[in-house]
């Protein structure tokens, strides 16, 4: 059989509880003869252009397709917080991979930076999907069911009012974060409503709004799609049932660990040794080890050292903070990361493990681990984790966050004879690896969806995934009247064909506007996600003011690296953009040129006769102007640069180019005669220079591969 298993980071670069999971999974389905492909994500630049986000590679027998993903807008889409659940991008994506492996079941441990959407294409392909949660990414986009203040969240309000107020504390900065935490959620809902209605005037952050208020619902609907659920605990199971999820494809079946590297002696402790205390994990606040630090601290000097296992370079800040309150302590010792496969050979050098979570944790590895090595674990008290960490059986339970309280429970394993033994004792190794893989192909043979009556199965009502098939991205920068705008977008034969209202900090741009006045706003960068396919010379740009005041240019005007300035303060530049305009593609010749030293009012690219491309605007050219000062010019009027647009595939050696000024008088030279980067001469104050040319020439090998 051949299985695809998703997650959203992997091997060898991210090696945490879901990617340890996922590629035991991948390991055992492998060893049995199955063939198996992982889809995976992996966070990377900004800078990456669409068509070069996607990679693969082979992993110990299994191959590895990944997806590049960066929280910017892409494929098309233009809100973040849509992407985040809803990826064109990554759904064309994993389309290709459908068609290039073939699976015969899809199974998701993780969906985070692929999203939900892949679930789409799956049912289109009719391709049998499970879903194995690892966390709550499903219920909330932070995947933790944690607030910023650090309690626990019980999930989306109504319009998930609360989880806007969320991103505004931990995202937006200024006003918006210092008043988010005292607006009550359901004052935050009626604002997620009036925005959804657009009754609010519109701002930067609205699609965000309206797509968080969807999420929820979105996902919960795709997941209702697949043919089982395989959920890890019961809280995890009663959690998703509370938030919509069907009961009938839900499955229990708690994961499985490799016990073959745990056959370690149960943990020893001699009089007058000091008691070993280990942290593994993730170095993040929501884990908790600075509660942990804080109630080792409080034990007796020489009774115990603690042994902190998780990557330092990750939460820079935290991990300053954690060493901070350290304090150069030689009994804490900060141990950096390890091989999975040496999991034992840590656990064999602690006495006890701690897991001092602050939100939710679903069943961590790490304390199947711990049990398997007959270490006791002392685990703050969320369902989670009580589920398999038994109080004063084979661990010890303690409010979470509460470091006085898990001082306590650490003294007593200090100070109280026999207890570390008793708790040893009783720990009991958890379920391997291969039988929880014969449990996973034994749902695989008989789905839950497909026990149900035909009549009762949930309705794969599945929507047209849209997905453009030629995206385009163009980035740069605007201002109206010195100040950042509120849209910016391009027409075509006056249709909206992309927009956007969110605009991000450029310090640079603040910097060149304030010359000679005082510019605050930064938010002038724009990214804007076209179709390909589109002619140039047909496409206008827009921006428009706070006020409503709007500005439009001719895209064909308009060159990368340059700026158009068609109103004092109103800015439009285009700092690089990645199209295939048109059928066969649009290019373009950018430079500048004069007719007797003045500047032109028309020019035309020509092949016998016909016009392939013309434009009548021209811009400032200082270095221009200069350089024919140099001549003998005397003028002072500027307007020499142009951009001239013209299909792809014409003869550059047959072609004319034609300059006119405005009393008529005309300068014909042929193209071949001007070479990019040079300027060509022709007397009596005649210029036509070309800086550079985006265009495929009759006879180029890249328009050969297009065609």
């Amino acid at each position: 059989m051949k299985i695809l298993l998703t997650v959203h980071q992997f091997f060898p670069d991210y090696s945490s509880g879901t990617e340890v999971l996922t590629f035991s999974v991948a390991k055992e389905l492998i060893r049995r003869g199955h063939t198996v492909a992982v889809i995976t994500a992996f966070p990377t630049s900004a800078d990456v252009t669409d068509g070069n986000r996607y990679d693969e590679h082979e992993l110990e027998g299994m191959h590895v397709y990944r997806f590049h993903h960066a929280y910017i807008p892409m494929g098309g889409q233009d809100a973040v917080a849509e992407l985040e659940y809803d990826n064109h991008l990554a759904a064309r994506y994993f389309e290709r991979v459908l068609r290039d492996f073939k699976p015969d079941v899809v199974h998701f441990f993780h969906m985070l930076r692929l999203s939900s959407r892949i679930i789409d294409v799956t049912m289109k392909a009719g391709i049998p999907a499970y879903y194995t949660p690892t966390d709550f990414w499903s219920i909330c986009p932070t995947a933790q069911l944690l607030l910023p203040n650090g309690k626990v969240c019980e999930g989306p309000s109504i319009a998930a009012g609360n989880c806007v107020k969320h991103f505004a504390q931990v995202r937006a900065g200024s006003r918006a974060q210092r008043m988010a935490p005292y607006v009550p959620d359901l004052v935050a809902d009626a604002v997620v409503g009036l925005v959804n209605h657009r009754l609010l005037p519109e701002h930067r952050v609205s699609p965000d709004i309206r797509a968080m208020s969807k999420r929820k619902k979105f996902l919960i609907q795709r997941i209702n799609w697949l043919d089982g659920i395989i959920s890890p605990t019961r809280f995890m199971t009663k959690t998703l049932l509370d938030n919509g999820v069907d009961r009938r494809l839900m499955l229990e079946s708690a994961y499985g660990i490799d016990v073959s590297g745990h056959a370690v002696a149960p943990p020893v402790l001699e009089a007058g040794e000091p008691l070993t205390i280990g942290f593994i994990g993730t170095l993040a606040p929501h884990k908790g080890c600075h509660v942990l630090i804080e109630a080792f601290k409080l034990l007796p000097p020489g009774s115990a050292r603690l042994k902190i296992y998780g990557n330092l370079k990750d939460f820079a800040e935290y991990n300053a903070n954690l060493r901070q309150r350290a304090g150069g302590r030689e009994d804490i010792e900060f141990c950096g990361t390890f091989p999975n496969g040496d999991i034992g050979r840590v656990l064999d050098g602690l006495h006890v493990l701690v897991v001092p979570s602050l939100w939710f944790e679903n069943a961590p590895l790490v304390v199947y681990s711990a049990l398997a090595a007959k270490r006791p674990v002392i685990a703050s008290d969320f369902p989670g984790l009580s589920e398999n960490v038994k109080d004063d059986v084979n661990g010890l339970i303690f409010r979470p966050g509460d470091f006085t309280a898990l001082h306590a429970k650490l003294n007593r394993l200090v100070t109280e004879p026999g207890l570390l033994d008793r708790l040893s004792e009783a720990c009991r190794p958890p379920k391997s690896t291969p039988t929880y893989v014969d449990e996973l192909l034994a749902v695989y043979a008989a789905s839950p969806r497909a026990a149900l009556p035909a009549a009762e199965r949930p309705a794969r009502s599945l929507p047209d995934l849209n997905l453009l098939e030629k995206p385009g991205v163009m980035r740069g920068w605007a201002a109206m009247g010195f100040k950042g705008p509120a849209r910016i977008g391009v027409k075509v034969g006056g249709k909206i064909i992309g927009e956007t209202r969110t605009f991000r900090a450029r310090p640079d741009v603040r910097d060149l506007l304030s010359v000679g006045r005082k510019v605050r706003a930064t938010g002038f960068g724009f990214t804007l996600m076209l179709p390909g396919g589109i002619d140039r010379r047909e496409a206008e740009i827009f921006c428009e003011a706070r006020g409503g005041r709007t500005v439009t240019i001719p895209l064909s005007e308009i060159a990368t690296d340059e700026t158009a300035n068609p109103s004092d303060g109103d800015y439009i530049a285009i700092d690089n953009e990645q199209f295939i305009w048109g059928e066969t593609g649009v290019g373009f010749i950018y430079g500048w040129a004069a007719v007797g030293f003045s500047p032109p009012t028309r020019m035309a690219l020509k092949i016998d006769g016909e016009v392939m491309g013309e434009t009548t605007r021209f811009q400032t050219r200082p270095d221009a102007l200069d350089l024919m000062r140099t001549e003998g010019h005397q003028g002072t009027a500027d307007g020499y640069s142009f951009i001239l647009c013209a299909p792809n595939g014409i003869d550059r050696q047959t072609a004319e180019i034609v300059v006119e000024r405005q009393d008529g008088r005309t300068l014909v030279m042929p193209l071949s005669a001007i070479l990019p980067g040079k300027m060509t001469a022709r007397g009596d104050g005649d210029y036509v220079a070309i800086d550079h040319e985006r265009m495929m020439w009759q006879g180029d090998e890249a328009f050969a591969a297009e065609k």
